[in-house]
């Protein structure tokens, strides 16, 4: 059983807690943390937490707190971790790990040193759909991975803070980006290193500092590409989708804006809808369970179990630190508009990777480019001569 600690008593606090309450039948949330005692009063009331503290240390070394759940504004992770280490407790900390990848390598370096379990909370890396396709692309169903594209994009955040670049550390990039690029970073092979990042980031609609669109490539050392697509200026709700290609294959994931449930309303009612909804009149896209629908119950099931077993979980704060190393570089490229390199200090993976030959014989003279069945039939085939490079097709009458 696990005694869990929150951090922050708002929006994603509130998802975790959701998530945890029954989830497991063993686990409990017995501390709540928030700067507001109103805040941290209401949850300890909706969520039948025992204590609520008003001040960070004093949660995170109750008694009652084994497992911290940070669950903070960005510039805040930092502070939480170091007093978990402190602590010597275990931590759990949401996305993105830190606001920069300088930040993000202190703080799983002094967990490392400190021997504390610390796990990146990555919830979209953990939603059915994903976890199924991950699968199947471990299992090579699609063959070898060239491409692999994430989108997450809706109307805003929800908190001040977000909207505060030197707060949360940029804009859509670091709040919706970090999901994309870890989603792509699964899919191509987290031990495949992310070379170079091609990024790039406006400010469209919003009044802020901050990007509130932008479009990255992240080139891996294998020649695989990572895409993200991210923005707070899409209308119609919060839109996630990943796309995968392959040698042998394609996978399209969409995980909550058309997940098969559709409903149409006068607007009579003023019930929730789904995350990032903007209006409940007219066709509406509900969402089942949305805390299973983004993965967060798994999530925290691999956390615990992994720390139960004593081994790492599936996403631990080292990738958050490669995501934040990965953001950076897309920083730096928005504004030199160049291929920007991912520096990575501490980089763990393989090394010396490279594109695969494109080549594939069809005969002793020849290369296949391509076969295809026609209309009516037919059978072509298209080759290159390996002497003399010249182009040619074989039709095979059907």
């Amino acid at each position: 059983m696990a005694k869990v600690c929150i951090l922050g008593g708002g929006f994603i606090g509130r998802f975790y807690a959701e998530s945890l309450c029954g989830r497991r039948s063993k686990d409990s949330v017995t501390v709540v943390y928030s700067r507001k005692e109103a805040t941290a009063s209401r949850f300890a009331k909706d969520y039948d937490v025992p204590h609520y503290c008003t001040e960070m240390e004093d949660a995170i070394a109750h008694p009652e707190s084994e497992f911290i759940v940070i669950a903070l504004p960005n510039y805040l992770h930092e502070e939480a971790v170091m007093l978990c280490v402190k602590h010597k407790k275990a931590v759990l900390c949401t996305k993105p790990l830190g606001r920069t990848a300088e930040e993000a390598l202190r703080m799983t370096l002094a967990c490392e040193k400190a021997g504390v379990f610390a796990g990146y909370l990555e919830d979209l890396c953990y939603t059915p759909k994903f976890l199924k396709s991950v699968k199947s692309v471990e299992d090579g169903a699609i063959g070898r991975v060239l491409w692999a594209k994430s989108r997450e994009t809706h109307p805003g955040p929800h908190a001040d803070w977000f909207w505060d670049m030197d707060k949360a550390g940029g804009g859509a990039v670091v709040d919706l980006g970090c999901h994309c690029i870890e989603i792509a970073r699964n899919f191509i092979g987290k031990d495949v290193l992310p070379v170079e990042v091609m990024c790039w980031a406006d400010t469209q609609v919003k009044p802020i500092d901050a990007e509130d669109h932008a479009i990255g490539l992240v080139k891996y050392e294998n020649g695989a590409i990572g895409q993200f697509e991210v923005s707070w200026t899409f209308r119609g709700g919060m839109d996630l989708r990943d796309e995968v290609m392959g040698t042998e294959g394609t996978i399209w994931v969409n995980s909550f804006l058309r997940t098969g449930f559709e409903m149409f309303t006068s607007g009579n009612t003023d019930n929730y809808v789904a995350e990032k909804a903007e209006t409940n009149v007219g066709w509406q896209f509900p969402v089942g369970d949305e805390a299973h629908e983004l993965g967060y119950p798994t999530m925290f099931n691999d956390m615990f179990d992994a720390y139960e077993k004593g081994i790492q979980p599936r996403e631990t704060f080292y990738d958050g630190y490669v995501v934040n190393a990965i953001i950076d570089a897309a920083y730096k490229s928005a504004k030199t508009k160049l291929w920007e390199p991912v520096q990575l200090p501490e980089w763990r993976g393989k090394r010396g990777l490279s594109k695969p030959s494109v080549y594939q014989a069809y005969d002793e003279k020849h290369w296949l480019i391509k076969e295809e069945i026609l209309p009516n039939g037919d059978k072509k085939i298209i080759l290159k001569d390996k002497s003399t490079g010249v182009i040619s097709e074989i039709a095979l009458l059907a």
